[in-house]
């Protein structure tokens, strides 16, 4: 996981990741491991450091990424 020490996010963009996150995990089979999570979380947090502040787009992202691994 990158080191994001010092990345300050306003609630409205932590309350935009985090239902990216819950949209993301929810469309996985059950059950999904911690490793995906984080892999999702991390994946949703460069998204919103890029600036996107849609959790659709950012959902849709990291599914793909999760893809490609």
């Amino acid at each position: 996981m990158s080191k994001d020490h010092g990345a300050v996010f306003k609630p409205e963009l932590i309350g935009a990741m985090d239902d990216a996150l819950q949209k993301t995990v929810a469309t996985l089979p059950e059950p999904v491991s911690s490793s995906v999570v984080q892999e999702i979380a991390t994946s949703i947090l460069q998204h919103a450091k890029d600036g996107n502040t849609k959790p659709d787009d950012m959902s849709r992202l990291a599914l793909l990424e999760l893809q490609l691994r």
